[in-house]
This record gives structure tokens, sequence and C-alpha cells, in this order.
């Protein structure tokens, strides 16, 4: 039976494997294949959201190993347990995108669940895509042990005739078939070309948005959020990220050590220089919450604006995340913000202070990423507007909204489902100048919150995103572009003044001035009678969920704590 080495760290793990009374403990260890040597060393959790759906995620299991790998290679016992993940991409625009969100705290529960039922002394997060990222987040936040996390890499983007191209293109052009410019074959083509690697899609869209942010967080090692999954580094990466992990847990060094005010703020920062998903809003929310500091609206918006946009990657600009990747990553958006003096660098990160990571970037390099004193725009790519319509808040991607659409004022196209308002725009009823309002699409309405990359890129294809705007309070996936608000709050179904919008209303839009305004007097407004919910069949998880699910200004979680 092993004993207790006095000269040894005591470990967290041996509540579950020293002493006597753990005899049985032990037997079970040993089922497992273990020998007493290793019982002595550091458990590590290792949490692999490989699955064959998703191709994020579809290369998991060659990184995981890589990590065990690392983990042995520094002392440790790796234990591997996987994580449930939905693929955005194949659930968008049908029902099974009232589950996405869901997903994020279903992954969160189901890590505390397994790291508080079993003991280790750290643990190794490997997510990808869109809600795996913030799920695994929020659970690193609220078990605070020693933890680090290795994503599975962007995809690299697909390549036509035209030029390079992502998934948004291929959603973009159903809207172009629809409108009769393009045809079949081509738009057969694009839809063969656009994904042509494993990994999270290739533009800064919701994955690769919270990747770079765990990166920036400090979470991960540097290159976690742009190194491509097909690149021989993200392997190295992987087995760096698990050796690393030993070090974390003999200093003690938690994640809420990590991710503190000062971090999530830099975090948030270099965000709004990337232009990152509106998505993100809505996680670093719930994220800030599970870490102790309920991050705000207004406070994201204080930070939008006095952040410069430095980057403009797809579907905002041309280049993507490889481009990034070539010219230094996150390490170098954060040297270059660093030389402004608005990051707090004086920080921990899983490798030592930020100050010393970022020595070894030079910052921009003047095309993939705009130097500080000459940006894409003086304030951040995502900006947080409020309003009669929305006095809690609402979010739209600044950066990937055309110049002639950041004041928009037309009339109200009203439906009550992301169905009713596609049926309307792919049997061309949406006209230059009118403001589509999807309603009854967010958390608890919903529920679920559904992405609406449907809509938003079939106007952009049809040539509309010029003209025409797209509210809701539902979310916009991070591959959407154009004049797309988003998260508005309160929602419909919460007594939200987007219940009482009828066909033809005037609104006004005036992005710069941080504004939404339905132009209709309020004496009108206070005898109108709010739309009601229709019927909407529902069970299981998404009944829990309805009933549970705090408002999108505070993150879209289940409510758990009284902030």
């Amino acid at each position: 039976m092993p004993e207790q080495d006095k000269n040894q760290h005591p470990q967290r793990s041996d509540a579950m494997k020293k002493g006597v009374n753990r005899a049985a403990h032990r037997s079970l260890l040993y089922a497992l294949g273990l020998t007493e040597e290793e019982l002595d060393r550091p458990f590590i959790a290792v949490v692999n959201s490989f699955n064959e759906l998703v191709p994020g995620h579809v290369h998991l299991r060659e990184l995981t190993e890589q990590v065990k790998i690392g983990i042995r290679m520094a002392g440790g016992v790796p234990f591997e347990f996987p994580s449930i993940a939905v693929c955005d991409g194949l659930a968008m625009n049908h029902e099974g995108m009232r589950y996405s969100l869901i997903s994020r705290d279903t992954i969160a529960d189901s890590c505390e669940i397994m790291l508080s039922a079993h003991v280790l002394d750290g643990v190794v997060f490997i997510p990808s895509c869109d809600k795996v990222v913030p799920g695994m987040l929020m659970a690193a936040a609220r078990m605070n042990l020693p933890s680090i996390f290795v994503s599975g890499g962007p995809m690299l983007p697909g390549k036509t005739k035209t030029g390079r191209v992502g998934l948004m293109n291929v959603f973009e052009g159903v809207g172009a078939y629809a409108a009769g410019k393009m045809d079949m074959e081509e738009l057969t083509q694009l839809e063969m070309a656009c994904c042509p690697t494993c990994g999270s899609c290739s533009g800064m869209y919701t994955a690769n948005t919270m990747n770079c942010l765990t990166e920036a967080m400090g979470m991960g090692l540097p290159g976690n959020g742009t190194v491509p999954a097909v690149m021989s580094e993200r392997r190295r990466l992987a087995r760096k990220t698990g050796s690393r992990i030993l070090a974390l847990v003999e200093q003690g060094l938690t994640a809420r050590q990590i991710m503190t005010e000062a971090s999530i703020k830099n975090a948030l920062r270099v965000d709004m220089a990337l232009g990152g998903s509106t998505n993100s809003v809505l996680h670093m929310l719930a994220i800030s919450r599970e870490a102790g500091y309920p991050l705000s609206l207004p406070e994201i918006e204080q930070l939008s604006a006095t952040t410069p946009q430095l980057c403009k990657l797809n579907p905002a600009g041309d280049y993507f995340i490889s481009d990034l990747d070539e010219v230094g990553g996150i390490g170098a958006v954060m040297a270059e913000l660093s030389k402004a003096g608005i990051l707090q660098l004086d920080i921990p990160t899983v490798s030592g202070s930020l100050r010393d990571r970022l020595l070894r970037f030079g910052g921009a390099d003047g095309q993939v990423i705009h130097p500080f004193a000459r940006p894409y725009s003086p304030d951040g790519g995502l900006a947080v507007l409020f309003g009669n319509l929305a006095p809690e808040g609402c979010v739209v991607k600044k950066g990937a909204v055309l110049p002639e659409m950041m004041r928009h004022d037309g009339p109200a196209r009203v439906f009550d489902s992301e169905e009713a308002a596609c049926t309307a725009i792919f049997g061309h009823e949406i006209k230059p100048g009118d403001v589509l309002v999807i309603r009854f699409e967010g958390p608890q309405g919903g529920p679920g919150m559904r992405e609406m990359l449907s809509p938003t890129s079939a106007l952009a294809g049809m040539g509309l995103d010029n003209s025409v705007a797209l509210l809701t309070d539902g979310r916009f996936s991070g591959a959407s572009r154009g004049a797309s608000i988003g998260h508005i709050c309160p929602e419909a179904t919460r007594g939200g003044l987007i219940a009482k919008v009828h066909e033809g209303d005037h609104i006004i839009i005036d992005i710069p001035a941080r504004s939404l305004q339905l132009d209709v007097p309020q004496t009108e407004l206070d005898q109108r009678q709010p739309a009601a919910l229709s019927e909407r069949p529902i069970k299981g998880v998404l009944a829990r969920y309805q009933k549970q699910v705090g408002p999108a200004s505070s993150g879209a979680a289940v409510e758990n704590y009284p902030f």
C-alpha cells in the first residue's frame, strides 16, 4: 500500500488514494492498470471533446494523445474523459440550433460533475468549437483547479477560382443562388471547396474568437488561438500543454488566479481589436460570473470605446486566422495593444507573466494587424447599443458593417420566428431600406437563442446587406456580417419592447451613437398589447432551460448565482 512521502508536496488526489481507508479506492485504480509508482504521481484530468460529427473536433483524439504524452513526460498520470460538442454549422436554421447554447452550460455542468466526483490535481481542457470553449472556461473558473487549455486549432481556408473562401461564403452562396446570381454548378463547387481540412471554421467566427480569447486571458499557451489544426506545431503545442499542467499543479496556480478582472478585460480588448464574434460578449458575460466578477454590458462598451480595431478577418475582411498566425497571432496583437498602455501586463498566465510572454512578439505587421496609430477604426470591432428597443443592451459586429449601414432607418418587417423571416427573404418579399425584426428567439422565448446565419447570409448573398438591417432577441453566428443587431434585451417574452413592434413602424439605428430606437410615440406604445408567443411544444432539456435561463445581458446562462 503506498504511503504518503513526508517530503512530497501534498496532492488533492491524496483524498482518493492515500491512507488505510482508501484501500478500496486504490483497488479500483489498480483495475485501470495503474502501478504503485503512479499512485504517488499527480493525477491529471484530460477533457477530450472529440466526436465524429464536428469538423473542429474530429482530430482531437490525436491531440489528446499528445497531451497525455506531455503529462507522462512531466511525471503525471493522465485520466481522459469526454465532453459533448455541437457543430453550429450543422445545427443551423432548424430545431437543432435551439440546443447549441444550452450545450455550453451542459458542458460546464458535466465537467464539474467529473472533476468533483474524482478528486484530481489538475485539468487539461481540449475544446475547439463554439460552445465548448466557453463551457469549459466556465467549468475551469467554477472548479478553480490548476487548469490549462489547448484547442483543436482553425481549419485552413478553401480556394476557388475567385480566391480564398470560408464557410460564410457557402451560406451567402445560397442567397446568391436564390437571387439568380449563382448557378447550381458554382454553388456545388463552392460547397466542395470551403472546408478543406479539419479544425474550427477558418474565419474570425465564434470558435476561433473564443480560442483566441482563451489565449489572451492567459489560459492557453501562445499559439492556442491561431496555429492551424493540420500543422505539426499544433501537435507540439498539445504536448507542451500536457507538460505545463504539472508545473501549474506544483505552483498551486489555479484558474481563478489567472481568470481575474484584469485578464478578462485584457481578453475583451483583444476581442475589440480583432473584431470577434458577437457571441463572445454573451460568453464572456457568463464566464466572468463563474470567475466571481460579474461583467456588465456598459463595461464592455467602455472597453470598445477605448480599444482600436486592428484586424479585419473573414467575414469582415479577406484575411483568415491562418494569416494572423503567420504574423505572430494573438501575441502580436497584444504586443501592439500594449504599446498604447491599455493592457494590464503584470498578471499571471499559464506560462509566466503576461509582460514576459509578450517580449517575444514584435507587434503589428502593417497588413493583417494594423498598427495602433493607424487602426481600421479608433474604437472596437464590437459595439453595444442601447435605446428604447434595447434598454438593457444589444450587440452588433460593427467591424463587419458596411459604412452606408452605420446609420439606417426604415420600416419594420416583423416576424415571430427565424423560419418566417427566411421564407420572406427567399420569397423576395424584403426590399431595400427594410428593417427585419425577428422576435421570440431569445434565450427564454426560443428557447435556446438560436443563431441567425441563414437570414443574414441570404441577405448578403442577394446583395441586400448594404440596404437592409436585421434585429433580433436571438443571436448571430460569428460568420454573420452586415447591420445584424442581436441579443436585444429584454427579449420579447420578458416584456421587451420588441414584442410591441408593428409592421411598418419606423426604426432608427445609429451605430456610431450606440443607439437603437423604435420611433413610435410613448402614448401609442402604452396602448399596445405585446405580441404573444405562439405555442411551441418543448420537453426535456429545452423545458428545463426555458424555466432557468437568465437574460442575454448577463450571459444567457442557467442562473445559479445572485449576480
